[in-house]
């Protein structure tokens, strides 16, 4: 089994999509196509020894194809063909034709004179080449689409005399074409723009520590490379030396530049805006994260969503029962009513103009491409317009707590001293020591005291804590010693400390009424304590948190507005985890969860309610990820497996992007439905003005096209939702 990928430049609309299915479903060892008009793409699995049957097949449509190696050797999208220019004079001629022959049968010519029939054969020739090739391919094809029934129509035209209007059918249906094609280019570009967001050279260190420039293509991991300021990072990495502040919005959707130091991760297609430093390379061009973000909204276009399934199959039949009502329209009154032939087949000509559901086919792709790049620019990634019509539809959301409603890593948050110790040397005395541990919660303690990043000094840069205790931020530490379960202890200035929890402090006889008060009132707010003591009594109270993301205070009341319930559902007890609801508004809080106990909680949500949103990391949360309606990976940004395994993915550490993925969700389907209704009311008008002889043929193309020219804009008012202020007021206004 093989598959072929063809970029085909004339293939813009569903009425494409169906004469190459009619072509290529009969061939013999063509077993499935697949389509993404936007991106002007088609993907044949196939059992033939080569593709020059395929290439020959498309060529005989007419449909320019051009064979694809892989999904990033086509960046554009789109051919500048070099008649573009030559073809848009020749439309404006036509029209100067067309409504030149208008003119003389309306100052008193016959529709049949020498001189009208000679415009009208010139308007024809000049605006309608692809009308008439399109409308031929159809034919040889027996291709019910807008090109066969445009072609019969100005046919029939032609037949009862009706050249003038022949010829500004044929004119007004091309202007209609080179204007949808250029609305829905737009659309293109909105994905296309994500491709060139990285440099196609970057400045590399050589063996010899001198820089040259090289394609980014050929860097490998390892490689350190130079960015200077106001560049774009040509690849993923890790800052190796310098300082700057770069703008993470394509890829996480911050508004704000991200300060970088050593040690903190570069992505491709950000900006530096300060300053200049050096990384080492993480993933070569193919596999950055812009690279993945790029592959997957390119597969999700590819993929049918819910609104576009139903109408593809709406589509099949009700094309060919217009038809058969045209036929009818034309027949039986001249035959059984005795009505005069004329007026009825002008009238079944109308209506073969009207049939045509391109409109309806092509508002939902439009629309939900435009969503998924929107999102794209949100820092949001939604994996198929399946995921972003069913948003709408979810009415309570579960939240993990680490790393999604909190930080995940601990943090001082009390220092409480006892018998007038001061509170700043306790701190010193209390990371002094716990620099020596590889603890979580002593890092935490280190970090406080001394500023640093959430790291442990001691274990992982032993250079940095001597330097440290050089400058006096952390004191000599004597007889260091590490008690099991209990804490540290060790000399500073020849006197014995302990650090520890509140069974070190029982185990050394020093946890008097005063300290068990200050450890109680700690532990009813969810909060780990540790205790500095010295060998007679206690010095100092320590309450450690996992402290909350201010930002998800305002995404939870956000959700809430919305009309969301919240659930949180968490592995730590019930003490700390009502204290950190109770912090952030949740609505219902679950706590000492296993993995399968998060997914039986799923599974009792989705009884109750029938969506339920899950977020979580996109690991430790898998089970339950998977049975949500729709979960959703926090903090996806160079994240592997919340890129792959999530169905939704906030690409940076702040969960207000989930209530701005509601939204766009509610928006889209708002615009979806508008389409709909537009498409299908359009026609039913026009269909009514069609049977009782008030519509022309030129009145029916402008309705056609006109509809499908609607839908287009109308669709591609999402994409305006990165910029609208819906996403910080809970509305869903239109942007």
């Amino acid at each position: 089994m093989k598959q072929s990928t063809f970029y085909i430049a004339r293939m813009d609309c569903p009425t494409e999509e169906q004469l190459i299915r009619n072509r290529l479903r009969a061939m013999d060892g063509v077993d499935e196509l697949s389509f993404d008009l936007l991106q002007r793409r088609l993907t044949i699995t196939h059992r033939l020894d080569d593709d020059k049957s395929l290439l020959a097949a498309l060529r005989s449509l007419g449909m320019e194809p051009r064979m694809l190696a892989d999904a990033e050797s086509e960046r554009g999208g789109e051919i500048d063909h070099p008649g573009r220019r030559t073809g848009i004079i020749l439309m404006a001629l036509s029209g100067v034709a067309a409504a030149a022959s208008e003119a003389v049968v309306w100052i008193g010519a016959s529709e049949r004179s020498a001189g009208v029939l000679a415009l009208a054969l010139l308007s024809m020739l000049l605006g309608g080449r692809d009308t008439i090739r399109k409308g031929w391919n159809a034919i040889r094809t027996a291709t019910l689409n807008i090109n066969f029934l445009m072609m019969f129509a100005i046919a029939g035209a032609m037949a009862i005399g009706q050249w003038p209007e022949a010829a500004m059918v044929t004119f007004l249906f091309g202007v209609a074409e080179m204007i949808e094609g250029h609305s829905l280019e737009r659309a293109r570009n909105a994905v296309r723009s994500l491709m060139e967001m990285t440099p196609e050279t970057v400045r590399r260190r050589d063996a010899n520590g001198a820089w040259r420039e090289e394609p980014a293509g050929e860097v490998p991991v390892g490689a350190i490379v130079w960015v200077r300021p106001g560049e774009r990072v040509p690849l993923d990495g890790v800052v190796t030396s310098g300082q700057s502040y770069v703008n993470q919005a394509p890829i996480t959707g911050e508004s704000l530049p991200v300060e970088k130091r050593p040690g903190d991760t570069v992505f491709a297609g950000t900006v530096n805006e300060r300053g200049s430093f050096e990384f080492e390379v993480t993933a070569n061009k193919g596999n950055t994260t812009l690279a993945r973000i790029i592959r997957t909204v390119q597969d999700a276009q590819g993929q049918r969503a819910p609104t576009q399934r139903f109408i593809d199959r709406f589509a099949v039949f009700y094309t060919p029962a217009m038809v058969a009502l045209a036929i009818t329209a034309a027949a039986v009154p001249p035959l059984l009513l005795g009505q005069p032939a004329l007026p009825w087949i002008y009238r079944a000509l109308v209506l073969l103009v009207i049939a045509c559901p391109c409109a309806l086919v092509i508002s939902t792709p439009v629309t939900i491409v435009s969503g998924l790049a929107a999102a794209a620019r949100c820092g949001i990634l939604i994996k198929g317009g399946a995921y972003l019509e069913a948003g709408r539809n979810l009415k309570v959301i579960a939240l993990d707590k680490t790393g999604t409603l909190t930080h995940g890593r601990p943090e001082v948050t009390d220092v409480m001293t006892l018998n007038g110790a001061d509170p700043d040397l306790a701190l010193q005395i209390a990371a002094s020591l716990d620099a020596h541990s590889e603890h979580p919660i002593a890092s935490a303690i280190v970090a406080r005291w001394t500023g640093a990043n959430h790291t442990n000094p001691g274990s992982a840069e032993p250079e940095r804590m001597e330097a440290i205790v050089r400058s006096g931020q952390l004191l000599p530490v004597d007889g260091f010693e590490s008690i099991t379960g209990r804490g540290v202890r060790g000399s500073v200035d020849g006197r014995l400390y302990y650090v520890g929890n509140h069974r070190l402090t029982e185990d050394n006889g020093v946890c008097g009424p005063h300290v068990e008060a200050l450890l109680e009132k700690l532990e009813q707010q969810g909060k780990t304590t540790v205790v500095l003591t010295d060998a007679n009594a206690a010095i100092a109270v320590m309450g450690v948190a996992d402290t909350v993301r201010t930002t998800s205070v305002e995404a939870v009341d956000r959700l809430h507005r919305l009309g969301v319930q919240t659930v949180m559902l968490t592995g730590d007890n019930h003490t700390t985890a009502r204290a950190i609801a109770e912090r952030v508004g949740i609505d219902d809080v679950r706590g000492d969860l296993l993995p399968e106990d998060k997914l039986a909680a799923v599974s009792d949500l989705l009884a109750r309610y029938g969506a339920v949103g899950m977020v979580g990391d996109g690991i430790n949360d898998a089970p339950a990820l998977a049975r949500a309606t729709i979960g959703i990976a926090m903090g996806a940004a160079g994240t592997d497996t919340a890129l792959e395994t999530a169905d939704v993915a906030l690409m940076q550490d702040d969960l207000r992007g989930l209530p701005d993925y509601l939204l766009l969700c509610r928006f889209a389907s708002r615009v979806l439905k508008q389409n709909i209704a537009l498409a299908i009311g359009i026609k039913a008008v026009f269909f009514a003005l069609a049977v009782a002889g008030l519509a022309t043929l030129w009145m029916a193309v402008f309705a056609d096209m006109g509809a499908s020219l609607l839908v287009v804009f109308n669709g591609l008012r999402t994409l305006g939702f990165a910029k609208s202020p819906a996403r910080r007021t809970g509305s869903i206004a239109a942007p």
